[in-house]
């Protein structure tokens, strides 16, 4: 069997030491940041800026340039980092990593990585990056705004793909974090829409989130796989409640992200934790009556992610009463630098 490492697992793995920080410090993750960023800087393939993927345990990598998966989650850490670590040579480092690879960024025609892309650009706004950053973000979130302008919002199938596959809640997460950088409502109206009808669709009859099963996935007029479920579509979703919350402060945007957190305890309609919070670890999905033994990285960090993102909602101020009576409202509660 090979062993080795991948470009994904390390952007997720930064992206996890950043949202620590904000609990423990920079001096806590400061050395794991750092390795997860070296990572990435040996990943990137100088001649095109793309990032390659699977590292053999020898250091050997076995690609020349990885999925347009990795090259934009390698992105969203990269942006993640400069808006959120206080280490400027770190900074610096990921300022001329996420440049190099923006002629790549603007070449993903796949919609999740346009879509994590598109993250990593507002975060690494967020935290004073200029040159083409404005522009490829604004690219990136054409190409969206054209994929759901070709579905029809109100019908029952408001997706710009045949079929619903994985981390679905990311794509409407960037379009309302597209409009709220671009000061643009018709994306953000259109992120809220999309979210939720996944919402809705993903929740089962007895109110618990019950997410789209990796196992069949769920074809336009075909029939939702229930099983085999897995954590990466429950973290989605809170991300995309979080920021659907910090835009509308609707309450039930936090509900939406309490359900899908209480997944991964057990409330889900198994009714068997998946997450392990006694050695921080996650199964890597719910089968019918059991989990999946295994437990990755990619599971593991999503569990990990998802606890830090319920004390950020958990820290959103609930909006005002008569705000709430008018519902939803597709414009800023606050605003970005």
């Amino acid at each position: 069997m090979a062993h080795g490492s991948c470009t994904d697992d390390v952007a997720r793995a930064l992206s996890v030491d950043l949202l620590h920080r904000r609990e423990l410090g920079w001096d806590a993750v400061r050395a794991d940041a750092w390795r997860s960023l070296a990572f990435l800087r040996d990943a990137q393939v100088d001649e095109t800026g793309a990032f390659r993927n699977f590292r053999a345990a020898d250091g050997t990598w076995l690609d020349d340039g990885g999925s347009q998966d990795s090259q934009g989650r390698a992105v969203l850490a990269l942006g993640t980092l400069i808006q959120d670590a206080p280490d400027a040579a770190a900074v610096a480092l990921c300022g001329r990593l996420l440049r190099d690879a923006l002629p790549v960024v603007r070449r993903l025609t796949a919609l999740r990585a346009i879509s994590s892309a598109l993250l990593g650009c507002d975060a690494a706004l967020a935290g004073g990056l200029g040159g083409g950053t404005t522009t490829t973000l604004a690219a990136l979130a054409a190409t969206l705004r054209r994929a759901f302008a070709s579905v029809d919002l109100d019908g029952d199938w408001p997706w710009p793909e045949p079929v619903l596959t994985y981390e679905n809640a990311l794509l409407p997460r960037a379009l309302i974090v597209a409009g709220v950088r671009l000061g643009d409502d018709d994306l953000v109206r259109t992120g809220l829409r999309v979210l939720d009808w996944l919402i809705r669709v993903q929740t089962a009859p007895n109110g618990t989130f019950s997410p789209i099963g990796c196992s069949g996935w769920w074809r336009r007029s075909g029939t939702q796989s229930t099983f085999d479920q897995q954590p990466i579509e429950a973290t989605a979703t809170i991300m995309a409640a979080l920021a659907a919350l910090e835009v509308t402060r609707d309450p039930r945007y936090r509900r939406a992200a309490e359900a899908a957190f209480g997944w991964f305890l057990g409330d889900n309609i198994v009714g068997i934790p998946v997450a392990l919070p006694g050695t921080g670890s996650c199964h890597d999905g719910l089968a019918p009556g059991h989990v999946n033994g295994n437990q990755g990285a990619e599971s593991t960090l999503m569990w990990l992610t998802a606890v830090e993102l319920m004390r950020a909602i958990r820290a959103v101020p609930a909006a005002p009463a008569r705000s709430r009576a008018r519902g939803p409202q597709p414009v800023l509660a606050g605003s970005r630098s």
